[in-house]
């Protein structure tokens, strides 16, 4: 497809503006058929939801996000439902969306070529409720340890040690980690008791690292993954490790299981919607971004919401 009128919106903190400029000028400028091109900048206040609007309003066929996770969350929540498609310059720490899409990371000109040359695909979106409020999420929310931190793992002793390096990541991941009670509710189901201390639910399950903490996670099957981690104690936290290195990493990858293998410790469910009452307040965070302490929540997928590029 040929894009007539492209949008770009970029933070201002992640990038050069002259630069940036420079490279979408050479990518999208040079052919015959080159796109008219507006220009939107982020704010502290609007991370970019408003001048996606905006964008859509221009009459913008594809809108170019350049930022982080919650840049991209912020123009993924205005395009759901549009004909616009998002592109992607992942300029962040985690870049969770661009991974599981394979966008070119650190390369800006290689992701504005996929941007120009790439097929449009449609994805779904989750929905989480909190608050009274709904917000939408491209990745995954959740509570507990962060899944930045289940791979933050020492490169020296990841080399020497293998799989067992993650042991000692997690082993510093958990501090502080405490279990609370849970009443978990997927679908039209009975609510039932649950105990744990880490939850993250989500469209797409990789994190950095290459781990997939929620492996059967796929980006367009009409259903929401669950993670549930109820470890407690040396044992059940190599447990653990044991089943996202081993069961639902090495093993998958040869072909021996095709399904994530929940464990005493870990817990795998999928879902449309998934409904999450907790006996204690946690602090809770949507595509990585921290936003408060939750009691409840409630999240639900929107199908083919989202065209992307």
């Amino acid at each position: 497809m040929t894009i007539s009128k492209l949008g770009v919106i970029w933070n201002p903190s992640k990038s050069d503006e002259e630069k940036l400029r420079s490279d979408v000028a050479a990518v999208f400028g040079d052919a015959a058929d080159a796109p008219d091109i507006e220009w939107w900048e982020t704010s502290p206040d609007d991370p970019g939801r408003g001048m996606a609007e905006k964008a859509v309003d221009a009459g913008c066929e594809v809108v170019v996000t350049v930022g982080g996770d919650g840049t991209v969350r912020a123009v993924a929540e205005a395009l759901a439902g549009t004909d616009a498609a998002l592109g992607i310059v992942p300029k962040g720490t985690g870049n969770l969306l661009a991974r599981n899409l394979e966008v070119p990371l650190n390369d800006v000109p290689a992701a504005l070529r996929r941007v120009r040359d790439g097929e449009t695909r449609t994805i779904d979106m989750g929905w989480v409720e909190r608050d009274g409020e709904e917000h939408a999420f491209v990745v995954m929310v959740g509570f507990g340890i962060d899944a930045q931190m289940l791979v933050e793992t020492d490169d020296d002793l990841k080399s020497k040690a293998g799989w067992l390096a993650y042991v000692e990541a997690m082993g510093r991941a958990v501090a502080g980690t405490e279990m609370t009670d849970i009443t978990l509710t997927l679908d039209d189901n009975e609510g039932q008791e649950l105990r744990g201390h880490t939850m993250l639910i989500g469209n797409c399950g990789m994190v950095q690292g290459g781990i997939r903490l929620l492996p059967d996670a796929v980006i367009d099957d009409g259903q929401l993954d669950m993670l549930l981690v109820s470890a407690d104690g040396p044992l059940q936290w190599l447990d653990t490790v044991r089943s996202f290195v081993w069961e639902n990493g090495i093993r998958r990858l040869l072909g021996a299981v095709d399904k994530a293998v929940s464990t005493d410790s870990t817990t795998h469910v999928a879902a449309e919607r998934i409904a999450v009452a907790l006996s204690e307040p946690r602090m809770f965070e949507i595509d990585g971004e921290e936003v408060g302490e939750v009691s409840e929540f409630a999240v639900r997928v929107q199908r083919a919401a989202l065209n992307v590029r």
